[in-house]
């Protein structure tokens, strides 16, 4: 089969590799579509201590099932399913006490183990979830990133009729616009730089949009405010933006090393509630049965690439061309050749 491996930080290169067998308790995918992500950034710079090289990076990843272990009931040959990458060991302190997704030996197909931008992949079965008929390909290979959004989402009061500040126009920030927005909000802005990722949003149904908060003119604030970015000077201008009494989510994946600065003393005195969201948390199949109950994202796919343009992949993602970035491995996927020359344009 065809993978890309990350041989080393900052190298990588599309090769041949031996099929991978199932073990008893896993199943054999082949990969229809894997997207690219921040996370997938981070593991190219050499930022994630539990990655080990070479590795086959990707954990976005849909397909169907073409190989079943000894074990394995469910899900069976022939299922289309989204993977859910997250592996928690179970024995743990926050494992033990419900709360996998802060796992002390935190284990994930496309960060600790071979992962989805190859045509074929083993993963463990309870990791499959069977998508409904009718799913859209682009739906599917959203269900993963969808999955930490709704978590995020779960982290918020979400009391009807309130105002939503999101930094950051990209897929995750879109994807929590359209939850809040679906959730009763009374209105959602949605700051950006960058101003073509603005325009889109202003299509996806966003209420307002400006290139700084400043813009927006609401100078009484917002009862949430959402960090998508994980930029120290959004989250710095973001907690300056929150009303007395108001929620902040840290959704966006900021750097270890990064520090950001607040007033102590405005929290308190304001009762503003901090919350951090971190990936999945019983939030994958409520993200595939919101997909089937009609919430459309498909939109937020701007490339379908081939496989071995994966470092053209990883340059549009660094320079913020398009949207969600998509890999489809099959080479004769359909959508590759229209989606680049959407993608070329500047979607």
């Amino acid at each position: 089969m065809r993978a890309v491996v990350v041989t080393e930080p900052g190298r990588s290169l599309v090769t041949d590799m031996p099929d991978p067998r199932p073990g008893p308790s896993e199943v054999v995918v082949r990969v229809s579509s894997c997207g690219l992500c921040g996370t997938d950034m981070h593991l190219l710079g050499g930022e994630l201590p539990s990655a080990g090289y070479p590795l086959v990076p990707g954990h976005e990843l849909t397909g169907e099932v073409v190989e079943v272990g000894a074990e394995v009931r469910t899900p069976v040959v022939g299922d289309r399913v989204a993977v859910n990458p997250n592996m928690p060991c179970g024995a743990c302190h926050y494992c033990r006490i419900g709360r996998g997704n802060l796992c002390e030996d935190y284990r994930a197909v496309g960060v600790t183990q071979a992962g989805g931008f190859a045509e074929l992949v083993a993963v463990p079965a309870y990791c499959c979830h069977v998508l409904p008929e009718g799913l859209s390909e682009a739906a599917a290979g959203l269900v993963e990133p969808l999955s930490c959004a709704v978590h995020g989402f779960n982290r918020l009061p979400r009391r009807p009729g309130e105002h939503y500040l999101v930094y950051g126009a990209g897929t995750m920030g879109l994807m929590m616009a359209a939850l809040v927005r679906r959730a009763g909000a009374a209105s959602v802005s949605v700051v950006d730089p960058n101003t073509e990722r603005l325009a889109f949003a202003e299509s996806f149904g966003v209420d307002a949009v400006a290139t700084g908060a400043d813009g927006l003119g609401r100078r009484e604030g917002f009862e949430v405010v959402v960090d998508a970015t994980g930029v120290v000077a959004a989250i710095e201008d973001g907690l300056g933006r929150v009303r007395r009494g108001g929620t902040f989510l840290q959704f966006g994946v900021a750097d270890p090393a990064a520090r950001a600065s607040f007033s102590p003393f405005r929290v308190y005195n304001q009762e503003i509630d901090i919350i951090g969201s971190m990936a999945v948390h019983h939030s994958f199949q409520p993200a595939v049965d919101v997909l089937a109950a009609g919430l459309d994202l498909d939109p937020l796919v701007s490339d379908v690439l081939p496989l071995e343009e994966f470092d053209e992949a990883v340059r549009r993602f660094r320079q913020g061309t398009g949207r969600k970035i998509h890999l489809a491995p099959r080479p004769d996927d359909p959508r590759t050749s229209a989606t680049r020359r959407l993608a070329g344009a500047g979607a």
